[in-house]
C-alpha cells in the first residue's frame, strides 16, 4: 500500500511541475506577445504607460550609467533563480531606518533600469519570487569595485549617493544594488560578502 502511495504522490507532483512550467511558458510568451501588439496613444492606460515610460527615460538619463554593460545582454535559464543583492556601507554608522530608505532608492534604480534595458529580466525575477539580499561592504572603495565588477559581466549596478538632508554627508556612497540577475552570475561578484 504504502509503494502505490508513493507512486501516486509522485505522479502527482510530476504533474504539478510539469502543469507550472507549462503555465510559466505561456505566460512569458503571452505577456511579450501583448507588450509588443500595443502603441503608445491606443488608450488610456498605454497614454500612462508611455508617461511612466518617458518619466523613466529622464531619470536614466540623470543618473549617467554611460559606463553600463549590456544590460539586456544577461539571459535567465528556464526557472533559473534570480536575486537582487543590495550591499550597505558599515562604516558609515546608519541606523536602521536610513539603511532601510537607501535600500529603497537602490531597488528601484535598479527596477528602473532594467525596466528599460532588459524587462523580460525583470519579469523572470517577479515570477520566481523577487529575492532580495542584504550585504554589507566595509568603505566606498568596496563599494565602486563591486560596482564595475557587476557592470563588466553586463549585471545592473546602482550606487545611491545621499543628498545629506539627515544623517550622511551629501554625496556619501552608502547603498549598491546589484540585479537583479541569475543568482550564479552575481554570486560571482558578491559570493564573499557577509549578510547584514
Amino acid at each position: 500500500m504504502s509503494s502505490s502511495l508513493s507512486v501516486s504522490q509522485i505522479a502527482t507532483a510530476v504533474a504539478l511541475v510539469t502543469s507550472f512550467s507549462v503555465g510559466y511558458a505561456l505566460g512569458v510568451k503571452s505577456a511579450a506577445a501583448s507588450s509588443s501588439k500595443h502603441k503608445p496613444g491606443q488608450n488610456a492606460s498605454s497614454a500612462d504607460a508611455s508617461a511612466v515610460q518617458e518619466a523613466i527615460k529622464e531619470d536614466s538619463e540623470d543618473e549617467g550609467n554611460a559606463a553600463d554593460g549590456d544590460l539586456s545582454a544577461v539571459k535567465p535559464g528556464f526557472m533559473e533563480p534570480c536575486k537582487l543583492v543590495l550591499i550597505v556601507r558599515t562604516d558609515l554608522g546608519m541606523t536602521p531606518g536610513k539603511i532601510t530608505a537607501q535600500y529603497r532608492h537602490a531597488t528601484l534604480a535598479c527596477y528602473k533600469a532594467l525596466l528599460r534595458t532588459n524587462p523580460r529580466l525583470l519579469t523572470h525575477w517577479e515570477r520566481t519570487g523577487q529575492a532580495k539580499i542584504a550585504l554589507k561592504a566595509n568603505s566606498e572603495d568596496e563599494l565602486l569595485k563591486l560596482e564595475a565588477s557587476a557592470k563588466s559581466l553586463n549585471l545592473c549596478a546602482r550606487a545611491i549617493h545621499d543628498a545629506g538632508r539627515t544623517q550622511i554627508a551629501a554625496g556619501s556612497c552608502t547603498v549598491l544594488g546589484i540585479g537583479p540577475g541569475p543568482v550564479g552570475l552575481v554570486n560571482r561578484v558578491t559570493g564573499k560578502l557577509r549578510l547584514l
